[in-house]
């Protein structure tokens, strides 16, 4: 049986090839820098960079197999993700990143069909438990934790 020509990784690859090059191109004559005091030039030249091992990734792939297909759009999923981010945004204010961020992974799980609420529950928790100390004790951002009625 011929191999066949993964299209869609292979034309996605080049794709990225060529804006990571027309990048490299454009920010040319912009000072690099150092990583400790980066110029101009140094964050769109190391993206530019990352973008290319992408491409580069997508190229090879394409051309070593076969096309796999696509899987079908879960509505599920279009659903849950989206409402999971306006949830967070509308109870951050109002609940607390605490509870925000319990109810965001709670509805994030829900997009997939192995969502299992225990589970989901277990990990929102321990979530919210990172979120409030990395944002709020360590970064120290102006996050409430709980709503006022906690005080």
């Amino acid at each position: 049986m011929p191999k066949r020509i993964d299209w869609p990784d292979l034309l996605l690859g080049l794709f990225l090839l060529l804006v990571a090059t027309l990048t490299l191109v454009a920010t040319r004559k912009l000072g690099i820098g150092t990583a400790a005091n980066m110029g101009p030039g140094y964050m769109p030249r190391v993206i530019a960079i990352a973008v290319m091992l992408f491409g580069a990734f997508f190229t090879g792939r394409g051309l070593l197999r076969s096309h796999l297909g696509i899987a079908r759009v879960q509505l599920r999923s279009l659903i849950a993700i989206p409402l999971a981010v306006a949830l967070f945004s509308l109870l951050v204010e109002f609940a607390g990143l605490a509870i925000a961020s319990l109810v965001t992974i709670i509805v994030a799980a829900y997009a997939t069909h192995e969502f299992r609420a225990r589970e989901a529950v277990i990990f929102g928790v321990a979530i919210a438990a990172l979120s409030v100390l990395l944002f709020v004790q360590v970064l120290s951002l102006p996050l409430p934790i709980w709503p006022d009625v906690f005080g």
